[in-house]
């Protein structure tokens, strides 16, 4: 079991509580701390939309992350990010949790305010039912955080920037990057407080749902 601030029990680490709206849960959306940095790998192949597919374009001051779904194995963790992303649900959140050799974590609302304290507490309208699967939590993932209640996934989200197998099988992977990775490497390596949150730098202006042959230059058929 790997230590630190974690959505999942873990040995002598005290539980962190969230709450949103004076409403308190024992838990909060986060996924563990590794216990050390593991180096970047290279990206793995990546199976590229169909051109009439929905992908999401998350639109940071670096540069735009472009991400496929996969709704065979998570369809309603994308039903739910995709209707997140329509309504503006996630524009101007941050992502509020940069790890390097670990991962991103993004999404929460509270994020938008200026108290970096009450980052990873925040929920969106709906908790979503586990749907654990056979993807493998490897850099460029797109994966959902929850609490310890398997079934508490909400709006929070974050992207892998190397392989984590003690993740797999524990979160809903859903997504995958397919353009953008350079600018998820910048994000991971923002100057951070002492929670690992790099603040408004790692804003997300926009997070939209378009279709893949507009945003993408994909191999004609």
């Amino acid at each position: 079991m790997r230590k630190g601030m974690s959505v999942i029990f873990c040995f002598l680490v005290p539980v962190i509580f969230f709450c949103s709206k004076g409403n308190c849960t024992e838990t909060k959306d986060f996924v563990p701390k590794p216990e050390a940095n593991l180096r970047q790998q290279p990206d793995p192949k990546i199976a590229m939309p169909k051109e009439d597919e929905e992908v999401a374009v998350i639109t940071t001051d670096f540069g735009k992350i472009i991400l496929r779904f996969f709704p065979k194995a998570a369809p309603e963790h994308v039903n739910n990010f995709k209707s997140l992303a329509k309504s503006k649900f996630y524009d101007g959140t941050t992502f509020h949790r940069v790890m390097p050799g670990f991962m991103i974590q993004g999404g929460d609302p509270n994020s938008r305010d200026d108290d970096l304290n009450n980052d990873g507490t925040g929920r969106g309208p709906r908790s979503l039912n586990a749907e654990f699967n056979d993807i493998k939590h490897e850099r460029g993932i797109l994966s959902m955080a929850r609490g310890m209640n398997p079934n508490s996934a909400s709006c929070q989200f974050f992207i892998m920037v190397t392989k984590y197998p003690t993740l797999d099988n524990q979160y809903s992977v859903f997504g995958q990057v397919v353009k953008g990775m350079d600018v998820v490497d910048k994000i991971v390596n923002l100057p951070k407080n002492e929670k690992n949150n790099p603040g408004k730098a790692s804003i997300m202006r926009s997070v939209t749902i378009e279709r893949a042959g507009d945003v993408l230059e994909l191999a004609p058929k």
